[in-house]
């Protein structure tokens, strides 16, 4: 079996693509947008967490106390859009989580390419990140974050924004 085609259908079953949005004082407009990637397994069977890292080269393993599992993650745009992404372009989820990926694509190549600290760069980010994992738990609505926004301001980048491995 091919292990990067595995890796996809593992991932596909257990993986996550998130972007999340915090409340910001170091931000402009007052938010701040993070993009992850995530996939958890049992302890006992946590050897395809360090397959992945191994194979990818980064992220880090650590205990999801919320389920008691172990997860692997990355939050670094950088490692997403240069090694991740294009893993899922040449090994494509199969399952409806295809169309969740497309999106959090375009959010890191908006935050990559720093667009998320213009003001119609955040909003598209905000609309995309919404319509991903519609039945996932968010702190704060769509709504409620592009209402806070105001036009015509830029966002300012805090230091260490692109996250870390």
């Amino acid at each position: 079996m091919d292990l990067c085609s595995y890796i996809s259908g593992f991932i596909d079953g257990e993986g996550c693509f998130c972007v999340s949005f915090h409340p910001s004082g170091r931000h402009r407009l007052g938010w701040e947008v993070r993009p992850s990637f995530s996939v958890s397994q049992n302890a006992d069977r946590s050897e395809v967490l360090y397959m992945i890292q191994s194979m990818w080269g980064c992220g880090f393993i650590r205990p999801d106390r919320s389920d008691n599992t172990l997860k692997f993650e990355i939050r670094n745009v950088e490692i997403l859009v240069a090694i991740v992404l294009p893993h899922f372009q040449r090994y494509p989820l199969l399952s409806s989580k295809q169309n969740d990926l497309v999106r959090f694509g375009r959010i890191c190549e908006l935050v990559w390419t720093k667009q998320h600290l213009e003001y119609q760069g955040f909003r598209e980010i905000v609309r995309s990140a919404v319509d991903m994992n519609p039945s996932g738990k968010r702190k704060y609505s769509g709504n409620e974050i592009l209402n806070s926004l105001r036009s015509g301001e830029r966002i300012v980048c805090a230091t260490g924004n692109r996250g870390s491995t």
